[in-house]
């Protein structure tokens, strides 16, 4: 019953919070003009008021305050945070260089790394225990910096990022009550819960403003952090248990790596191949593209709930037969290769 109670407190607090702060920032950044103008690459149609990060960390910083307990790693948190969130502000006023953007993404891994003591030493792979040894600190930043970007990459339609992120924070925190874990990666994902949810009531289609490099940013760093601590902690049992509950935005990414190495271009370079681009090129709509994408990664992340909670083989099993369809998508679209200009 507490913790049913306190699920709710710190969910509907945090959500309240943000939804209240959402209003104020939107008028802020139409003052200094941090607005997300629309092109050819984009597929808003009018000028959209960007810095809704702002408000998810005003939300995380009240829920710090009041549900959290000091300690290092947390305030290796709350630095990080800070660096990625003003990073995310001046590039959502006047765009920095995507090495420069990587430069504070990479300070802010070390941070968590070095200063908050944060390292992948040992996971569990089919149930073999498998030490780093010397490679832990290199495989912690990619990580890090791998969750940061895998969500900003996924943020191009109107509530993508938030649903997808409400749908990690969910999954991850009923894996940490039924396992009975320590409150640290239980209540930092309600906090997160309850800003995602309070932000994309304003995000939603058509959405009133963009969380813009500051939110995503902000987002995938705390999906990182608690990843890892989840890892130390035995809530997360498995590798592959985070990577699954993410699968669309890891997916996404990688595609989109692929794709760029195979046309010979940048791979910071953006394009309009991603997922949710070719669901839209199937003539569905902005809503439903974002529905769908929603109950894809949300079966994923059953899938993993089941792996953890209820039988690792059954869960193994759903995760086999989402990847074969997640096969067909990509040998049915042009999200890795043009198949129009090969034929």
């Amino acid at each position: 019953m507490k913790s049913i109670l306190s699920t709710i407190l710190i969910t509907i607090s945090c959500f309240l919070v943000v939804c209240i702060v959402v209003p104020i920032v939107k008028k802020m950044a139409i003052h200094i003009n941090a607005l997300d103008i629309p092109d050819k690459r984009k597929v808003h149609k009018s000028p959209t008021a960007r810095l809704g990060g702002i408000a998810i960390f005003i939300g995380f910083l009240f829920g710090y305050m009041f549900f959290l307990k000091q300690s290092r790693v947390l305030d290796a948190v709350l630095i990080g945070s800070f660096l990625l969130v003003l990073t995310g502000l001046i590039d959502d006023i006047k765009p920095l260089k995507a090495k420069y953007q990587f430069i504070m993404q990479l300070i802010a891994s070390l941070i968590l790394v070095f200063y908050g003591d944060l390292v992948l030493e040992t996971v569990n792979i089919f149930n073999t225990s498998i030490n780093f040894g010397i490679f832990s600190y290199p495989i912690t930043i990619f990580l890090i910096l791998s969750c940061i970007n895998c969500m900003n990459f996924i943020d191009g339609l109107d509530g993508l990022a938030a649903g997808i992120s409400s749908i990690y924070f969910t999954t991850t925190g009923v894996i940490s009550i039924c396992l009975a874990a320590g409150t640290f990666d239980y209540t930092l994902c309600f906090i997160m819960l309850g800003c995602c949810l309070g932000f994309l009531t304003y995000n939603f289609y058509p959405a009133k403003i963009f969380m813009g490099n500051d939110g995503s940013m902000l987002i995938g760093y705390i999906i990182s952090v608690i990843t890892l601590h989840g890892f130390k902690n035995v809530t997360l049992t498995s590798f592959f248990i985070p990577f699954m509950i993410l699968a669309i935005p890891f997916l996404d990414t990688l595609f989109a790596i692929l794709r760029r190495y195979f046309k010979g271009e940048e791979i910071t370079k953006p394009d309009k191949f991603h997922v949710h681009h070719q669901l839209l090129n199937l003539n569905l709509s902005h809503k439903m593209t974002v529905i769908i994408i929603w109950l894809i990664d949300a079966l994923f992340a059953l899938a993993s709930a089941i792996c953890v909670l209820v039988d690792a083989t059954l869960g193994y099993i759903i995760y086999v037969i989402l990847l074969i369809l997640v096969i067909i998508f990509i040998l049915k679209t042009n999200i890795i290769f043009d198949f129009k200009k090969t034929i």
